[in-house]
């Protein structure tokens, strides 16, 4: 097998199920049986980059191949076209290598040999000038509401924060030593602490990964446990903990943390990140609606499932796997964590509320409606006070967008909200 064909092979199977399976990119690559079994470190990794980069681009890869082909192809063998076009974007200068393994790949497999030529000719016609892609559009469902909230030159800046993919970003365990890791890792200091680094590092290979100084963490993922502020001492909710970031930050502020997930499965992640870096906090395992464990909490985190439109940028499948008629169970769940977490919280106690989604359904929306229901609870407006001021949420909270600090490599989408129950 030539050079990078097993890679490409990989990515194409990659593409297959992302595109078809509903299943999210994460965990197809986990799946030891999945694509990328067999493969080396480096064929594994380039796999993943040729699959991510088409994944950004498949819109406009579908409009620079409709007018070469009169019928929609085999998914198989539009896979295919589809990561030679991605390739072909990026580059050019290799045009004969790429347009010759698209064609090795459609002949090696028995129920597309056949199209062997085709695959040549289309792309042969494609790569005799120069390929330009455009950025790729959201989905209609999602598009329109966001263009109603935001208008459409902030999500054309969205879109294109979403190709240009994610930094990065590490939370330190201790703040106090956010300069000395900054300066070992050449990393960049982010307003509110995270380090930023450039992609494609080995984090398992960086300084201080072992001894459990830093985690990875999106930079806007961090945000709503500073917003929470916990004491040393407070006692604290991390309601929909895994996979962990947030209950890391609660421990290391030094707070009473109890972590609480449905999944066992993800909460073996919280455990292994606890004990790298040598936090402590209470884990249980059970649905949020019907634990019946500690009340009185003086904090609590809500981060709630959602429909996870906040991070397309590292998560391009995003928009073949989410089902838009899901939206409104989501938004009744995110209601009913709502009145749990406010039922578990102290008279004074503080909640922050969480979702990684671009929709005011979701955010903005949510809140407002949490605050009819609960007369007892306020907005706490000084808690999310002294962030940037484009992040104001219309009625209060923040609204984090991919292309904030675009400059600086963009950020994953937020609404975080902030509310403290009367005393």
């Amino acid at each position: 097998m030539s050079e990078g064909l097993a890679a490409r092979r990989a990515a194409v199977a990659l593409l297959l199920e992302a595109t078809g399976s509903g299943r999210l990119l994460s965990d197809i690559l986990a799946d030891p049986t999945g694509p990328l079994a067999g493969l080396n470190g480096p064929d594994r990794a380039r796999a993943q980059r040729l699959t991510l980069a088409t994944l950004r681009r498949i819109q406009p890869a579908d409009a620079t191949i409709a007018p070469h082909i009169r019928r929609t192809p085999a998914p198989l063998v539009l896979a295919v076209l589809r990561l030679a076009v991605a390739e072909l974007a990026e580059r050019p200068q290799d045009a004969h290598g790429i347009v010759s393994e698209a064609v090795t790949l459609v002949r090696s497999d028995p129920k597309s040999t056949q199209a062997s030529g085709f695959v040549n000719a289309v792309l042969r016609r494609i790569s005799a000038a120069p390929v330009t892609l455009e950025t790729q559009r959201l989905p209609v469902w999602l598009r329109r509401p966001l263009v109603q909230r935001f208008g459409k030159a902030t999500v054309k800046a969205i879109e294109a924060a979403h190709l240009a993919g994610p930094m990065l970003d590490l939370t330190v365990r201790h703040s106090a030593d956010t300069a000395l890791w900054a300066d070992r890792l050449g990393a960049e200091v982010l307003p509110g602490g995270s380090l930023r680094l450039a992609p494609g590092v080995q984090v398992t290979a960086l300084p201080g990964y072992e001894t459990g100084e830093w985690w990875v963490q999106d930079a806007a993922a961090a945000i709503p446990a500073r917003v929470l502020a916990v004491q040393p001492g407070e006692s604290v909710l991390d309601m929909c903990a895994a996979p962990g970031g947030k209950t890391l930050q609660l421990a290391a502020a030094g707070a009473r943390v109890v972590a609480l997930d449905a999944s066992g499965a993800r909460m073996e992640r919280v455990r292994e990140n606890l004990a790298r870096t040598g936090l402590q906090a209470e884990l249980v395992v059970a649905d949020a609606l019907e634990w019946q464990g500690a009340t009185g909490f003086d904090a609590i985190l809500l981060d709630a499932p959602c429909s996870a439109t906040g991070t397309i940028r590292r998560h391009p499948e995003l928009p073949f796997v989410k089902d838009p008629a899901d939206l409104p169970g989501l938004v009744a769940l995110q209601s009913a964590l709502i009145d749990r977490a406010i039922a578990l919280l102290r008279p004074g106690g503080r909640l922050v509320y969480c979702t990684c989604s671009l929709l005011p359904d979701e955010g903005e929306n949510q809140m407002a409606a949490a605050l009819d229901r609960h007369p007892q609870m306020a907005r706490d407006q000084k808690a999310v006070a002294g962030w940037p001021g484009n992040w104001d949420a219309k009625g209060g909270g923040l609204r984090i967008r991919p292309d904030h600090w675009a400059e600086r490599g963009g950020l994953d989408g937020f609404f975080i909200g902030a509310m403290r129950k009367s005393a």
